[in-house]
């Protein structure tokens, strides 16, 4: 797809960069720390689409971006409506994962485009089903991935995201943290074709 105007991804992740990449866009990758707080009273499904226009906000106030397209995106992880964010430690990771073992969760990444002041906010749901996980194999986990940068403490494309994910309901770039499919028809608003 051809923008009409330069598109930067606003995010550190190479999971998002990797989406991108693969889905034929052409961008660039820049961050801006933001702090990831939202309101307590705040539905937890729409957290990551809240904090991915946060993100957002932090590239409008420079004036350097106006002319160019910012993506910024943020994914959440909700069990039993309890929103699980990045873990702080181990423990914190095997409880996490411990509470989604042999069960089924929610994944929402939300993401922002930015464009001459205006913002549009979007968000995907995923349906994610654990088969059960062996507390070893959690640990293990733990120890060789670090997923201490991850919602949930894992990854889709990993370890026990690749070995102990039974079925989704929704898609599968969403869990990874960038529902490419909608952030496609996003920026064909952007591009001439």
């Amino acid at each position: 797809m051809n923008l009409n105007y330069p598109l930067i991804l606003g995010s550190k992740s190479p999971r998002r960069k990797e989406i991108l990449t693969k889905a034929g866009f052409e961008f660039s990758t820049e961050a801006k720390d933001t702090e990831e707080s939202y309101p307590e009273d705040m539905p937890h499904t729409e957290v990551a689409s809240f904090l991915a226009e946060k993100k957002a906000k932090a590239f409008a106030e420079d004036e350097k971006y106006t002319d160019k397209i910012i993506l910024t995106a943020d994914t959440t992880v909700l069990i039993d409506n309890e929103l699980l964010e990045k873990p702080q430690d181990e423990e914190e990771a095997f409880s996490m994962l411990s509470k989604l073992s042999g069960r089924a969760h929610q994944v929402v990444s939300g993401f922002c485009v930015l464009h001459n002041g205006k913002f549009e906010k979007y968000s995907d749901e995923t349906l994610v089903y654990f088969n059960p996980i062996e507390e070893e194999v959690i640990w293990d986990y733990i120890l060789n991935h670090k997923p201490f940068d991850k919602a949930g403490a894992y990854g889709i494309q990993e370890g026990i995201g690749l070995t102990h994910i039974e079925k989704l309901e929704g898609s599968y770039f969403t869990v990874m943290g960038l529902p490419i499919h909608k952030v496609y028809q996003a920026l064909a608003g952007y591009s001439n074709g």
